[in-house]
């Protein structure tokens, strides 16, 4: 997350929410019972906040302490709603990524998870997974759907609206002319990835504005899916904390 997104420990959130912090969402251990943390469910369920309960393991993977000490009891997302419809969240003009034709949940997963971890507005997915594989991927993201807007459409709607609300599309191709680090992706841009076999189809390539190449140095053709997605999403979260 961006410094800022995330706030830990009962005490702190419940610190922050009376300086005024909006608070979208709280992940609280289950099962505790210290006087902070009921004050603090106490308090979100009064001001409209979503409770997720998490077990001992999770809140270990999701805050910044070591493995082996103690969780926080609580871990409040800040500057992201994942309850949002898309069309509200790209009034915020933040980065958002369109996955266009992936088949498997695992790499679904790993790029909803990436695509949080570096600070990404949303994740627009277009794929023919059923009920069962878009749980498999939320669960190969380590449930980053939590805490990140996850929508499930056809890439013309997203291509629709983002035109609506000035997004600058950038799409990620080996077919590209430019490397990441030579295009401002800092405001409102929409990074496309394609599908493992077959890339971004060729419409949807036409409705790119730019398109990104990563530098490849070896015997193979291409990488996988997950990495150049890496590459750029850390290139965008580089370049937004150079203008903070």
């Amino acid at each position: 997350m961006l410094p800022g997104m995330k706030i830990s420990g009962s005490e702190e959130i419940l610190a922050a929410l009376e300086r005024g912090a909006k608070f979208s969402r709280v992940l609280i251990l289950r099962g505790a019972s210290s006087g902070s943390t009921r004050s603090l469910v106490r308090l979100a369920k009064e001001s409209g906040i979503d409770i997720i309960e998490g077990s001992e393991n999770d809140l270990k993977r999701m805050s910044d302490s070591s493995f082996d000490t103690t969780p926080p009891e609580a871990l409040g997302l800040l500057g992201r709603d994942p309850s949002l419809s898309l069309d509200q969240i790209m009034e915020l003009k933040g980065s958002i990524w369109l996955i266009a034709g992936a088949q498997y949940p695992v790499n679904i997963g790993y790029a909803i998870r990436t695509i949080e971890v570096s600070g990404g507005a949303a994740v627009i997915v277009d794929s023919e997974l059923n009920s069962d594989g878009r749980k498999a991927s939320s669960r190969a993201s380590m449930k980053a759907d939590r805490f990140i807007p996850v929508k499930w459409m056809r890439w013309q709607g997203a291509i629709e609206l983002a035109r609506r609300h000035g997004y600058r599309v950038v799409g990620i191709e080996d077919s590209g002319t430019l490397e990441p680090w030579d295009v401002d992706l800092t405001g409102a841009c929409m990074m496309i990835i394609g599908g493992e076999r077959h890339g971004i189809p060729e419409q949807l390539l036409d409705h790119c504005d730019v398109v990104l190449k990563i530098p490849m140095g070896g015997f193979l053709p291409s990488y996988n899916l997950q990495a150049p997605l890496a590459v750029v999403a850390t290139e965008v979260l580089r370049q937004k904390r150079s203008n903070t």
